[in-house]
């Protein structure tokens, strides 16, 4: 079976997961942009309420990767008390100024995992050399690379990713992500190659509360009323697409 890794913001959409056939989760809060590191409440609560392994994202804010001493000493204790409270892995991303692979911090995240999975997410996508990345994070003992191919989306990047591959061979493995819905997914899968992919797959519901015609706005990344979610449907059609992908390439 080839892994479908999906995005969940809550326990609700974990448990969509793992009912509609995804492998594993990305937990993530703050979907809109780009996902932060989930609170504890909801990582205790999502570890009960799935069996499905659960990457936690550690990510103080949103903007770039090159993190101040003190949002970093934050991002530490938040690695500890997700690992502590259940996470099967983490998801992280430590860039120096120009881009390049913050490798001290890099290594202090893949030393906390134990053993457990440690994920560079799409802060790989910035950095201004792609295959030296790959050789430090290979030396570093990350497990898992999530990539576009340094383009707005997987299949755009398919190339690039094609080449990731190709470079690191088995020794680390490179996931697709971004833009991947089930109009997308196998075009993904022929491009690159891979034999594992990550998705949002995203819905999304009305919050009442918040429906009402008003001028007031909440944030700088206010929705209104719309509430994104973990679409299902799409989930079991991307799941249905990789197994009958994955059942041609046995035959």
């Amino acid at each position: 079976m080839i892994p479908l890794e999906v995005i969940a913001a809550s326990v609700d959409d974990c448990i969509v997961a793992e009912q509609n056939g995804a492998n594993r989760i990305e937990l993530v809060s703050a979907f809109e942009v780009g996902g932060l590191t989930p609170s504890l409440g909801l990582l205790i609560n999502a570890r009960q309420a799935t069996r499905l392994p659960i990457m936690a994202m550690v990510r103080p804010r949103a903007g770039g990767f090159c993190y101040t001493a003190n949002e970093y000493v934050a991002m530490q204790r938040d690695a500890e008390l997700l690992l502590a409270h259940g996470a099967d892995g983490l998801v992280f991303g430590c860039l120096q100024t120009d881009g390049a692979i913050d490798a001290a911090r890099t290594k202090w995240f893949v030393d906390a995992a134990l053993g457990r999975t440690a994920v560079f997410h799409r802060a790989f996508d910035l950095t201004p050399d792609p295959l030296a990345a790959l050789d430090q994070l290979l030396a570093l003992g990350v497990t898992r690379v999530l990539t576009s191919g340094q383009a707005e989306t997987a299949l755009l990047g398919a190339e690039a990713i094609v080449s990731f591959r190709a470079y690191v061979g088995a020794a680390l493995e490179v996931m697709p992500g971004a833009g991947i819905t089930p109009a997308t997914v196998l075009q993904v899968m022929r491009r690159t190659g891979a034999d594992q992919v990550h998705a949002s797959l995203s819905g999304g519901r009305i919050d009442p509360s918040a429906a009402r015609p008003t001028s007031v706005r909440i944030g700088h990344t206010d929705a209104g009323a719309r509430v994104r979610t973990l679409d299902g449907a799409q989930v079991r059609e991307v799941r249905r697409l990789l197994d009958d992908f994955d059942a041609k390439q046995l035959h």
